[in-house]
């Protein structure tokens, strides 16, 4: 495995960074840093996209004629490096441009796919994916939201939970049940919606970090054209597989905190023998997260030396997202923990800026999207070990006759 950039990936890498020191500088000039969800954030982040868009820099990997960049797996790898060094990533169009839009690409009719996916590649329109339902936790297959046939339309009526965006997003991917009488898997139709239909209430998450990024959605009575289907009716199972595979691969590595700016930490705060970086358990748990940094930056090679060649990455990206997820977790834990009383302060006097106790808040839900730790521990397993598959006592139930403990 050759871990240098070859030498037309090295040129790509330079002509990259020199777009982003050059356009972030105009970009910055003209936005400012706006505070993190508000209008202006929003705004600057749509301008963002659309310059992006305009350079060629957006969806690299998608064809020209929509928009895209028509380039290479890689090159897209190595851009959001670039991107993310120069400090101008937004987070508001991922699940849509990484997960809801090449699931409409893949499965929509001519006409959706020339209508969404190039607005999207702009930035002009956000999308968000309405999978978990409160009484399914990670079972997707579980859900209970209803779609009955009524002529040339679909009424749709349910409830979803934890949909990130929600509440500033335009149109959204559903994932939907069909047939009560086929088995959990194959009784699943997918669509897309309009987000601001009437029959649409989302409701915004609290978060205890004060965040409000995740929401309740409410569908009542809610009529959809049976062209806004994804996929054939009964295969949705199939179409969500496209889109958690993709989501699985975005969530792979966790952004915040690492063991090098925890080390830091330790040697400045002083221990009952001096720094903290002397006590013998911090410096256990130091070396083990730096062995793991390790592994997760092998395995993210792996995955890049295989979009270097054209393949498709596998169930690995579940790797990277177990593993990242908690250990940042730990990492953040074991931070605030060092801090003492000073642990419980989140504002700038907070040591990293209480980027640890932000970390701390955060970590546990990155242990749950894109897929749970047990999911993932079953997808490595069966996936990447080749065991045995786990008992599935529903698998070939009719969805009607599973127990709901109620």
């Amino acid at each position: 495995m050759d871990f240098n950039d070859s030498p037309s990936e090295a040129a790509y890498r330079d002509k990259a960074r020199a777009w982003l020191q050059e356009a972030a500088a105009a970009h910055k000039a003209q936005h400012g840093e706006p505070k993190p969800n508000t209008p202006e954030h929003m705004a600057a982040a749509k301008a963002w996209q659309a310059r992006k868009a305009d350079a060629g820099y957006a969806c690299i990997t998608w064809p020209a004629v929509v928009g895209g960049g028509g380039g290479t797996p890689i090159e897209s790898v190595i851009f959001g490096q670039e991107e993310g060094k120069a400090g101008v990533a937004y987070g508001y169009f991922t699940i849509g441009l990484g997960m809801c839009v090449p699931t409409v690409m893949a499965f929509a009719n001519t006409d959706t796919k020339k209508r969404f996916v190039s607005p999207a590649v702009k930035g002009e329109e956000i999308w968000c994916q309405l999978f978990s339902e409160p009484a399914g936790g990670s079972d997707v297959a579980a859900l209970r939201t209803r779609a009955v046939k009524d002529g040339d339309e679909w009424v749709i009526n349910g409830q979803k939970v934890w949909t990130t965006g929600a509440h500033y997003s335009d149109f959204g991917i559903l994932l939907t049940r069909t047939d009560v009488d086929a088995p959990k898997h194959k009784g699943l139709t997918m669509f897309w919606i309009d987000m601001r239909d009437a029959a649409v209430e989302c409701r915004p998450i609290h978060q205890m970090s004060g965040g409000r990024d995740f929401n309740e959605v409410y569908f009542s009575d809610l009529r959809v054209k049976d062209s806004q289907r994804l996929g054939e009716v009964g295969q949705g199972w199939q179409v969500a597989l496209v889109t958690l595979m993709n989501e699985r691969l975005a969530v792979g590595g966790s952004a915040g905190p690492n063991y090098r700016e925890v080390l830091e930490l330790a040697r400045a705060l002083p221990g009952e023998d001096g720094p903290a970086l002397k006590n013998d358990a911090f410096r256990e748990k130091l070396a083990d997260w730096f062995v793991a940094s390790q592994g997760l930056k092998f395995t993210r090679f792996r995955t890049m030396t295989a979009l270097s060649r054209g393949q498709t990455p596998g169930p690995e990206s579940s790797i990277g997202k177990i593993i990242s997820a908690n250990q940042l977790q730990d990492l953040a834990n074991t931070a605030v923990e060092m801090q003492g009383e000073y642990g419980i302060l989140t504002g700038a006097e907070a040591a990293a800026g209480a980027a640890f106790q932000q970390s701390l808040m955060w970590a546990p839900g990155l242990r749950i999207a894109g897929g749970t730790d047990e999911i993932l521990k079953n997808i490595i397993a069966e996936r990447v070990l080749g065991l045995p598959g786990d008992v599935r006592v529903d698998k070939d139930v009719a969805f009607k006759d599973i127990p709901t403990g109620r």
